[in-house]
């Protein structure tokens, strides 16, 4: 079996992570920006009011979310707008693209309890059922949780009985992504570009921006990783149980933003920026937001907050760590 089928059964297979609910933050097994604080939903939401403010994007823009686990992160960027230009929940669409529907029923519970009939929210299976005439879309650890071939030397990774082995050939194709890119071992996503190609498709316009741990470069390394209650297990630790690990916990690795940009290109998107998560969020008005927090509430409410933000930007937590990228089709 190839290592990205592997992978795909570990993360979406019948009896896959994903395929049940999954707790994240201090009771789940890693932690996001999303379970970190509402600043970050926070932060989206203003950089939308900015683009419409600004006419970069239209007043009934499509608002769209893909992967958005519980819901969290749109409700987040729904109360920000509710709170500074409420008017404008009066001709925004919101959007969640689900693809386990397990997820799409826990969603609608909670922005249904969240909101009741204030806001209307689509949730839907897959881009392929998504059209707008233009769109705003946005992810949050996405590209991550890609499946990804492991190259080493000319080979690819297949697994055996939950044995990763590099005995086969890689295609030509993933060869010349190898070269192209320096990489001499790593891993490479695979559906970057179908996932780009589909995200054309759906809407005649559209600005994407996502977050990710990675680089603008292959590290020509080993990246992937497992988390289990907030333990980071390297696939290749020695005497690592994989068989004991798969399905129950996280499997992931960092983006290659230079690859992903390129498949991107490929399928007709214009890059915008890349920068870190910290400078990203800065850039987005998070600090304006926490200067109107603390303009509106008590000292102990506030420091907390702040504390939860800082958590973000830190550019020994989150801040450098994790990267945005955007792209556009205009």
């Amino acid at each position: 079996m190839k290592f990205s089928d592997y992978m795909s059964n570990w993360l979406y297979g019948e009896n896959g992570y994903y395929s049940k609910y999954r707790e994240i933050g201090k009771k789940g097994d890693f932690y996001t920006a999303v379970s970190s604080s509402q600043f970050f939903g926070g932060s989206i939401a203003n950089l939308i009011i900015h683009l419409i403010k600004n006419k970069k994007l239209p007043e009934n823009v499509s608002i769209c979310e893909i992967g958005a686990h519980k819901g969290y992160l749109t409700a987040d960027i729904i109360q920000f707008i509710w709170t500074l230009e409420p008017h404008l929940l009066k001709t925004l669409k919101f959007t969640i693209i689900e693809r386990f529907e397990h997820l799409r029923n826990h969603q609608a519970q909670y922005l249904k309890e969240s909101f009741g009939d204030e806001v209307q929210i689509n949730i839907l299976e897959s881009l392929d059922n998504y059209k707008a005439e233009e769109s705003f879309f946005f992810a949050n650890e996405l590209f991550d949780a890609f499946p990804c071939e492991l190259f080493y030397k000319g080979k690819i990774a297949t697994v055996h009985n939950h044995k990763v082995e590099f005995k086969n050939s890689a295609p030509k194709e993933l060869k010349e992504i190898a070269k192209n890119f320096n990489m001499d071992k790593g891993e490479i996503g695979i559906g970057y570009y179908d996932f780009a190609f589909a995200l054309s498709k759906s809407s005649k316009k559209f600005q994407f921006i996502t977050f990710d741990y990675g680089d603008m470069f292959a590290r020509s390394d080993f990246s992937i990783r497992i988390y289990q209650k907030h333990q980071v297990f390297p696939l290749f630790e020695e005497g690592l149980k994989l068989e004991e690990l798969f399905g129950v916990s996280d499997l992931t690795y960092d983006v290659n933003f230079d690859f992903l940009k390129t498949e991107f290109i490929k399928a007709g998107i214009e890059f915008v920026e890349f920068k870190t998560q910290m400078k990203a969020l800065v850039d987005f008005g998070i600090i304006s937001l926490l200067e109107l927090l603390k303009n509106n509430v008590d000292e102990k409410t506030y420091q907390s907050e702040m504390n939860r933000a800082k958590v973000l930007i830190d550019p020994a937590f989150m801040g450098e760590r994790f990267k945005m990228i955007w792209f556009q089709k205009r």
